[in-house]
Formats: structure tokens, C-alpha cells, sequence
């Protein structure tokens, strides 16, 4: 039979009737192939019920991403306990400034320096601060972490907290302003240095990992490049305490500025142990007193002569260096001040930047390893 004959039969039926569609041919018709495979291909239910599943898990996990990406996240905070370093949760916040593309590199937990140097100052030490920021300390947090990068030493002044309201609401201000500050958990006062020396070695070695760790006062002059080329120096000792030594007699009269209450223990003549101003403690010596218990340690009046105490009682190395103690600017000097007229220089807010104009204190090269 010719293909396509039932259409000719259809259409033979009585005249002026409407032709019937091919549907009612009297022949059944076999439907095309595409609209079988269409009406076969039937999606099983479990299959259907998995996939709206998954995506209504995918839209889910979308609109969370854009929530949390979108919600204002909490700036990090580089803590020890209530210790807190100022210039790593400056620039750990995503709209900080940012020096070339290497910039926060290094802004971890714990970064690895060469040597971490604490510039100890307190509540009335503002103009002194000024000082050291229009001279050798940097003013600025990308200044700062230059200095960082070319020398591999951190500096932050370290300060103690107070019970004056408005004493602290003045130190908010100047950290948000420069952001070189690392907070500490004790008293800021005078008779409680040796206290504030021990929780600033203690907090400086868990929020930084040093191969050194410096006590610093704010009314010296330092260089911190040839202070670099000091801790570099390969020793044989690795418990290493650096300073300029001395001894002398112990004050017991209380009249006196550098009485000693607790001088009969100690007898007539202090120990070896370094000035106050600039010292230098190695890792495992700090190690050591981060993991001393509390009230441990015994206290004396004076804060030099505390930390001679304890480095009397470890196993550590002397080493006498008159370089970080120099009276006046030489192409050796690492750090200068007026000893022993003073504790640091004399009148510090002035001469520091007496100092800084002076070629041989600011301009003067860095010394090889060999020179010092």
C-alpha cells in the first residue's frame, strides 16, 4: 500500500463535509518517534526528590556565604592573655594601609624576628615619646614596618595599665593614632618596674618568637641598625645576657634614691648584672621566666639589679658590652646616653633630638659584624 494512503480515504467522505483530522483515520496511526521517546523517559521520583534536595542545600550555602561576607567581622586582636600588640591588629584589619604587596606578610601569632625590643615608657612619658618619633623611632605604622624588614628587630613602647580614667582615655588616643603599642597587664608605677619587666618578657616572648629580647628605656638614643648587627653575631652560648655590667655598693638607707630594702641579703657589693637602660636577654633565658610561676622569683627594689638576680641563679653568659652604653656619638656607639650622670640621657624630650641632628648619631654607617 502507498505510504501516506489513509489520507486519500479521509478525504472521500461525503461533500461539504469538514475534512477529519488524520487522528480519526479509521487505520491507527503510530505515533513519531521523537513523542515515544519523550512519553517513556520518566524521571523516577527518589531521583527527582535527591536533586531538589541538593538544591536547596546549594541555594542555602549561597545566601550564608553572601550573609557572612557582607556582616561586619571583628578585627583580629594579637593577644597574651590581657597583653595585646597595637600594631599587628592595626594592620590585620582588611582597610589598613598596606606597604607594596609583601606588606602583611609575617602578621601572624607569633612572628620570627631576629630580636624584639620593648621601649618601656609610662603614662607621663608622652613628650619623651614625641621625641623618639621625630627621631629614630618611627612615627608611623608603614615607617615602622620598614624598619622591621630592613633590620629584622620589632619595637613597640610597652605600658602598663592605670586606675586614672582619663589616663587611659589619653593612651586610646595616641594608640589609635600611631598604633606601636604593646599593652600589658600590671600597674603602671615605679615601684612595681621589676613586676612590669618580668610580665614584658614574659608576654614579649609569647606574642613573638625572637632569637633575642630587649628592655628598653624611652630616654636613650639607639641605633637599631648597628643594634641588628649586634644580636647577628654567631655565639657559643646560647642562655646570653648583654649589657653594660657594673657593680657597686648596696644603698640601705632609706633616704637614699636607690635604696635597697632587701640590701642584707645581698650584703655590701651588688653582683655583676647590667644598667637598666638597654639589656639584652636570649631566647632560652626567656623561656625560662615566661614559665616561672607566679611569685617565684624574688623582687628587689631596683629593677637592674632584680634581673642580675635571676641571671646570677640560671646558667647564663655575661656579656659586657660598652658600646650600648656610650656617653656621646661615635662610629662605634649602638646606644647613647648621659651615664652615669643620669639613668638614660638627661633631659631625654631635648636631647634626643640634639642627638638626631648630629651626623655621627643619625647618619654615621652601620658597622660590619667584625666591629663591634
Amino acid at each position: 500500500m502507498p505510504l501516506f494512503s489513509h489520507r486519500s480515504s479521509a478525504s472521500s467522505g461525503s461533500a461539504g463535509s469538514a475534512p477529519l483530522p488524520s487522528f480519526y483515520s479509521a487505520k491507527p496511526v503510530k505515533p513519531s518517534k521523537p513523542f515515544s521517546a519523550f512519553s517513556s523517559a520518566r524521571i523516577p521520583w527518589p531521583i527527582l526528590v535527591f536533586s531538589l534536595l541538593c538544591l536547596l542545600i546549594g541555594l542555602a550555602g549561597t545566601l550564608f556565604a553572601i550573609s557572612a561576607i557582607r556582616r561586619n567581622q571583628p578585627l583580629p586582636i594579637f593577644r597574651c592573655g590581657t597583653s595585646e600588640d597595637t600594631f599587628r591588629s592595626f594592620y590585620s584589619s582588611s582597610d589598613s594601609g598596606k606597604l607594596g604587596d609583601d606588606s602583611n606578610k609575617g602578621l601572624v601569632d607569633r612572628p620570627k624576628l631576629l630580636g624584639f625590643v620593648g621601649i618601656q615608657t609610662g603614662f607621663e612619658s608622652g613628650e619623651r615619646r614625641s621625641a623618639l618619633r621625630s627621631t629614630w623611632f618611627p612615627s608611623d605604622p608603614d615607617g615602622l614596618l620598614r624598619l622591621e624588614q630592613a633590620t629584622g628587630l620589632g619595637f613597640r613602647f610597652v605600658i602598663g595599665k592605670s586606675k586614672d580614667v582619663k589616663k587611659m582615655a589619653m593612651l586610646e588616643k595616641e594608640i589609635e593614632k600611631y598604633r606601636d603599642f604593646m599593652l600589658i597587664d600590671v600597674e603602671e608605677e615605679y615601684l612595681k618596674l621589676p613586676y612590669k619587666t618580668l610580665a614584658f618578657f614574659q608576654a614579649a616572648f609569647k606574642l613573638f618568637e625572637a632569637d633575642y629580647y630587649v628592655k628598653a628605656d624611652d630616654d636613650i638614643y639607639l641605633r637599631p641598625d648597628r643594634l641588628a648587627t649586634l644580636l647577628a653575631k654567631e655565639r657559643s652560648y646560647s642562655m646570653t645576657y648583654i649589657g653594660c655590667m657594673k657593680k657597686g655598693p648596696v644603698i640601705t638607707d632609706p633616704k637614699l634614691k636607690w635604696y635597697e630594702k632587701s640590701g642584707h641579703l645581698i650584703g655590701n657589693e651588688y653582683f655583676l648584672h647590667a644598667y637598666g637602660p638597654l639589656y639584652v636577654l636570649s631566647a632560652e633565658v626567656v623561656a625560662s621566666l615566661a614559665a616561672a610561676r607566679n611569685d617565684s622569683l624574688r623582687m628587689f627594689n631596683n629593677e637592674d639589679v632584680t634581673i642580675g638576680s635571676w641571671m646570677l641563679a640560671m646558667n647564663v653568659h655575661h656579656e659586657d658590652n660598652r658600646a650600648i652604653c656610650d656617653p656621646r656619638c661615635t662610629p662605634t656607639s649602638i646606644a647613647v646616653w648621659d651615664i652615669p650622670r643620669c639613668s638614660g640621657l638627661c633631659n631625654p624630650a631635648s636631647k634626643l633630638k640634639e642627638l638626631h641632628k648630629i651626623g655621627m648619631c643619625s647618619k654615621s654607617p652601620t658597622l660590619p659584624p667584625d666591629d663591634i
